[in-house]
């Protein structure tokens, strides 16, 4: 039994040929800056839940990854937000959806979760919400960037390449299990390039791209959003562990390598268990994780081992 931490940056990287060792540090150094903060919250003694605010409004705010500051545009070249939080200790959750100026959408979904008696909150409701508990409110533009916009006009323009170099499943997200034995996960987007009319993917979604409960496992998803949410991907994983009888890494094969496949579905999930073990697991070519516990395992990965 250990506190641990484990954190991701969306599944589906640049193609191995087209990722620069100048582009790999960046990556790597954005992910290692969220690792270790978010564990030095654990170290401290702070709360599973500190932990993956902590980690996930780090990687929010680094525009190399798919939320908050830097994340994609739609198909009318604005940014939509989604984010979510869960408790493992008794369930509690918050999220938030197609958020517009709300710097860390992951604060926003925290605060639905302890001030509001609902789960989820929406567009302009979130934002009035957001202003009530004293959340800073930016224009739209401020989680723009010119990479973005680069990607959405070969988008529009019908260019054959992904919809975002990174990838459509750029994600952020993180888990962790605190002293006493509790879980948690965050999960935190922009969804994906040139989305139409207020698409909504897994992340916000409870039991699709978020679900803790200390009784089976922490687990923040990354991928597909469409598919994800019609597997109920987060919570399949932990039912499989706590009815199932099986471990963590057993549940999340069973569901991303192979469920999701048959499928058509690509991305991959980070998870911890109530001993504090981490399961990262992907069917794309690449994930952007890492993962920190208290035996002194620290490792940072972006492909396959």
């Amino acid at each position: 039994m250990m506190h641990s931490i484990a954190i991701h940056g969306g599944a589906g990287t640049l193609p191995r040929a087209d990722m620069t060792p100048e582009r790999e540090a960046a990556y790597r150094a954005g992910l290692a800056a969220a690792l270790d903060a978010g564990f030095a919250v654990l170290e401290r003694g702070g709360t599973s839940l500190d932990a993956v605010t902590t980690a996930v409004r780090l990687l929010e705010d680094d525009p190399l990854f798919n939320a908050g500051h830097g994340a994609v545009l739609t198909h009318e070249g604005t940014v939509e937000l989604d984010a979510a939080i869960m408790d493992g200790r008794n369930l509690a959750a918050g999220a938030v959806a197609g958020v517009s100026h709300v710097r860390n959408p992951v604060e926003l979904a925290r605060a639905v979760m302890e001030h509001s008696p609902h789960v989820m909150l929406i567009g302009a409701g979130a934002e009035e919400f957001a202003l009530t508990r004293g959340i800073a409110l930016v224009p739209n533009d401020f989680f723009m960037t010119d990479t973005r916009r680069a990607q959405l006009s070969s988008v529009l323009a019908g260019d054959a390449r992904p919809a975002n170099e990174l990838s459509a499943l750029g994600t952020v997200g993180a888990v962790a299990r605190d002293r006493d034995g509790n879980l948690a996960a965050a999960t935190s987007t922009g969804g994906m390039t040139g989305k139409r009319y207020g698409r909504v993917g897994d992340t916000p979604i409870i039991g699709a791209g978020t679900y803790a409960d200390n009784h089976a496992c922490a687990v923040s998803a990354t991928g597909h959003g469409e598919y994800f949410i019609r597997a109920a991907v987060a919570h399949d994983i932990c039912a499989r562990v706590a009815y199932g009888g099986v471990t963590l890494a057993q549940a999340a094969d069973a569901v991303v390598m192979d469920r999701l496949q048959k499928m058509g579905g690509e991305g991959g999930i980070i998870a911890i268990d109530a001993t504090g073990g981490v399961v990262m697991r992907f069917n794309s070519e690449g994930m952007f994780r890492g993962a920190r516990a208290a035996d002194g395992t620290r490792e940072i990965l972006i492909y396959r081992k």
